[in-house]
């Protein structure tokens, strides 16, 4: 759903200078290999994001099966969906240390495990841990390698790469809706819970192929990068590399100290180990253990330098006041996308309206025209004369009027244009990465959009339980919808109101200059 954030100047791993002098380009940069990790994270999306969507379906099931209120039943499938995008940068860790192949596999693992041990569950409270927790760290270790590695493998099609393996988020969601709701109709959820779980193993398959480029690659990609590009922010990024890395690493002085340190350490072990090759077999296997843990050891505190130094110097943002606003609004806005897919088909049920919507279901139609909106809102905001923060503004202003506006629909059709104007809108999450670079520039924008990440996996979090909430104490969904757009538009005036405040200041300070 989001764009990498090797999209957005963020690299997990260890990055090799690039020589003087050319190197030839690697085919699996932008082609070759390049492709099939497009088709594994198009594949992890379908997997992750697309069955999230689906979880209304499970979430009927489950208010049926254990007859517990709606607020609480709604939050095992909005821990799932919160916990996959709040643990991102802490997923991040894992990345630098292990790589991503290795943390997606082990994410498949966790997240397949996730749904079996649900389909034995004894109570709501039972899916929290299972399929909320365990379910969702699995899909955010899987989620973002899937992501870094398109950023890692494409340069010059980096934008077509990420577009084309995001939009399994849609597919995932029209494709996940039709099969959880056979295997429920066909099964039973248990079952469908239990299939669900073998199906999702396929996303260890998905980690598999995300090979990682050797270090020469890695060099031939930076410099073939930077010989061609002709934009202001490699620029910017060339020349902040003397000093910070791109992806937030230490100084470059800073980790050949360290590295020289670790190097010492491992050439110690190594000098004991040949000096004793005379000993028993027993000391010979504790040095071989010893150096094991020394490698290790050397492993996890560069990975956690990475990780710290960039997720964790990003304080200066929150200086900015447009970003801060920015934040706000991400704490509402992704709710209003989720609370659709969760609660739509239990108000198809109160409506009657259940043999159309299972015709074609209305969660179908959001995730359907949410694939064209993404594609559509990117093209109107690459034309030169169109503003992307005007595009961003005016879809926000088209999800919100949809939200407000859905409880008064009472067919089937009414409810589909709604849902379609829904999907469409909120396509602006394609623009997200764009908007976020001009709010804060090239320098800080990968800590600041992963900042923004983990507050939609607040608002996701949040947002559901807090419908089913207000649905208990009212026996409506209406007040639901109409709370949520309302702190949604309080949002957006966020962003509308400081941008004014940041344009009136300067006209100000000029007018003291001049009286002066």
């Amino acid at each position: 759903m989001y764009a990498s954030r090797e999209d957005i100047g963020y690299g997990f791993g260890d990055d090799s200078k690039a020589g003087s002098r050319p190197i030839k380009p690697n085919p699996n940069v932008d082609g070759g290999w390049a492709w099939m990790i497009v088709l594994s994270s198009f594949l992890v999306h379908i997997l992750i994001m697309g069955s999230q969507m689906a979880l209304g379906i499970l979430n009927m099931e489950w208010l049926e099966e254990f007859n517990q209120s709606r607020g609480l039943t709604a939050w095992v499938s909005s821990l799932s969906m919160g916990i996959t995008l709040i643990v991102g940068p802490f997923i991040g860790l894992f990345i630098s240390t292990c790589g991503c192949r290795r943390t997606a596999v082990v994410g498949g693992v966790l997240n397949a495990l996730g749904w079996i041990l649900s389909a034995h569950a004894s109570g709501v409270r039972y899916l929290f841990l299972t399929f909320g927790v365990t379910a969702g760290v699995g899909s955010g270790m899987v989620y973002l390698p899937a992501v870094v590695m398109v950023g890692q493998y494409f340069q010059k099609r980096r934008a077509l790469a990420q577009g084309l393996s995001t939009t399994g988020t849609g597919f995932g969601a029209f494709l996940m809706t039709a099969l959880l709701k056979y295997l429920c109709t066909e099964f039973g959820w248990r079952n469908a819970m239990f299939i669900q779980g073998a199906v999702s193993l396929n996303l260890c398959v998905c980690g598999a192929l995300m090979r990682p480029l050797s270090p020469r690659d890695v060099a031939s990609e930076k410099y073939v990068g930077r010989s061609n590009s002709e934009d202001n922010r490699a620029k910017a990024l060339s020349q902040s590399a003397e000093t910070v890395k791109p992806n937030g690493v230490l100084s470059e002085g800073l980790e050949k100290k360290e590295e020289a340190t670790n190097e010492e350490g491992l050439d110690s072990v190594q000098r004991v180990e040949t000096g004793g090759k005379s000993r028993s077999g027993g000391s010979m296997y504790g040095l071989r253990v010893l150096k094991t843990v020394s490698q290790l050891t050397v492993t996890v505190r560069r990975g956690f330098a990475v990780w710290y130094s960039s997720y964790f110097g990003a304080a200066s943002l929150f200086t900015n006041r447009v970003f801060v606003a920015f934040i706000i609004w991400a704490l509402f806005a992704y709710s209003s996308f989720v609370i659709p897919f969760i609660h739509l088909p239990e108000i198809v049920k109160q409506y009657d309206l259940s043999s159309e919507n299972n015709v074609f279901p209305l969660t179908s139609i959001i995730a359907i025209v949410h694939i064209f909106g993404k594609v559509i809102l990117g093209i109107i905001s690459d034309l030169p004369c169109i503003s992307t923060w005007n595009v961003f503004l005016t879809a926000n202003f088209t999800l919100v009027t949809c939200i407000l506006t859905l409880p008064l629909m009472q067919t089937y059709v009414s409810l589909a244009v709604a849902c379609a104007l829904i999907g469409f809108s909120s396509g602006y999450f394609s623009l997200m990465p764009v908007v976020t670079e001009d709010l804060v520039g090239t320098k800080h924008l990968a800590n600041a959009y992963g900042i923004i990440i983990c507050a939609n996996g607040i608002s996701a979090l949040l947002g559901p339980p807090f419908a089913g909430w207000i649905y208990d104490i009212t026996q409506k969904y209406d007040f639901s919808f109409y709370i949520c757009g309302l702190l949604y538009a309080v949002g957006i005036t966020f962003l509308l109101i400081q941008p004014c405040i940041q344009k009136k200041q300067p006209r100000e300070k000029s007018t003291e200059e001049a009286q002066v």
